[in-house]
């Protein structure tokens, strides 16, 4: 007892000694903030100062937060320490459950877990469960795991064959509801909802307060504390917005003379439809630049490997879809280029939100035919900042 009393009394000296005190006031154990000084997580964010210390009290929560806003971590840092102090459940039942849209959601969310448990006195299991891949591992992974973060499809077949209980879930996380509800999941969350325990926390994380979230809020939020968080609307002052007018047939060579022509390094490029992203993608390959498209219909593992070697600089391009963007979360990204504008102004402050993040500026471009003039218009007026358009026709884009 004494030596685990000195080996405390050694980390909160070391803690507060390096750490800001916006981050010591947040109620988290020194297991944790000692984690957090290694990670060099200097400042909280908005949504972590406010979530935290309401969900270390037992409180639910509905947080309006766009992506890269720190919003994983401002539920993943109270659940660890709440599970650090509970008893371990029963195996296959698992304590907490976190629903997301997506696999590359999953993979990630999971992978913040497991940054901040390394470490902790006592170790404890988190496991991503997502389809499109083989569900026996799955199966046999859940053994002992009491976070468990899942598509909710492939959970109701887990559930289903009996891989997994919900009978002692704790807390319930729905991480990006407006996009599960977006999706269509609406039935298989219906499902889930009625095979868990009725006194329980919940989290629930949105990007948009919409009709169908308001819903679900009214259903499973008891007396709720409500955080909004400003969206990347307000923050696109950090970002350099760029048009280029261009032609057609124009596009294609337009893209790859930009990418080359400035030498940039690290481009997410985003697409309207899968088939295109595949286009874009091949072209930029046979024209000497690194890229690799990510979509639905590619393969779990080629996703991964995309990304991977994306975030670690091996491939200086990655060509998406809005859908598969949503796992994307890359701090430093210097460069985004639309080559199809999204439906709405909405996705499209999404999109360019994905750079300038961090205090960082950013440079986000859209190439801009003539019969997207008027949409266009209609994404700036909605924004309210007008983007400088060039026009790319005295361009030499021979070669490219």
């Amino acid at each position: 007892m004494k030596m685990i009393t000195f080996k405390l009394l050694n980390i909160i000296f070391y803690f507060k000694k390096t750490l800001p005190m916006s981050f010591t006031s947040l109620g988290l154990s020194p297991y944790l903030l000692k984690i957090i000084v290694e990670q060099k997580y200097e400042q909280p964010y908005p949504i972590q100062l406010k979530a935290i210390p309401a969900i270390l009290k037992g409180k639910d929560i509905l947080g309006i937060a766009q992506t890269g806003s720190g919003k994983t971590a401002s539920y993943v840092l109270p659940i660890i320490q709440q599970l650090q102090k509970q008893s371990a459940s029963k195996n296959r039942h698992v304590s907490t459950l976190i629903l997301v849209p997506t696999r590359e959601l999953a993979i990630q969310v999971n992978d913040v877990f497991n940054l901040f448990v390394n470490g902790l006195p006592e170790k404890l299991k988190t496991l991503a469960v997502y389809g499109g891949v083989s569900i026996n591992p799955q199966m046999i992974k859940l053994q002992g795991v009491e976070v468990l973060v899942a598509t909710p499809g492939r959970l109701l077949e887990l559930i289903s064959s009996k891989a997994v209980h919900l009978t002692d879930v704790k807390t319930l996380v729905l991480d990006e509801a407006d996009k599960m509800l977006n999706l269509g999941f609406k039935e298989e969350m219906s499902k889930i909802f009625s095979l868990l325990p009725k006194k329980r926390q919940n989290l629930l994380f949105s990007a948009t307060l919409s009709e169908d979230v308001n819903t679900i809020k009214e259903i499973i939020l008891n007396n709720p504390l409500i955080i909004k968080i400003d969206g990347e609307e307000n923050k696109i002052d950090l970002i350099n917005q760029l048009a280029y007018f261009v032609s057609a047939e124009r596009k294609g060579p337009l893209l790859r003379y930009l990418i080359k022509h400035h030498k940039m390094q690290q481009v997410l490029v985003f697409t309207s439809s899968v088939f295109k992203a595949d286009v874009v993608a091949d072209k930029l390959r046979i024209n000497g630049i690194k890229a690799s498209a990510i979509h639905s219909k590619k393969s779990q593992g080629a996703r991964e490997e995309a990304l991977n070697k994306f975030k670690s600089g091996k491939l200086n391009v990655l060509v998406a879809t809005d859908l598969m963007a949503r796992g994307i979360d890359i701090k430093f990204l210097p460069h985004v280029i639309n080559y199809e504008l999204p439906r709405s102004p909405k996705d499209y402050i999404h999109r360019i939100g994905r750079t300038g993040r961090a205090e960082s500026s950013g440079e986000a471009i859209s190439l801009i035919c003539e019969e997207d003039q008027h949409h266009f218009k209609i994404i700036q007026k909605k924004m309210g900042k007008w983007v400088t358009m060039i026009d790319s026709s005295d361009f030499d884009l021979k070669g490219y």
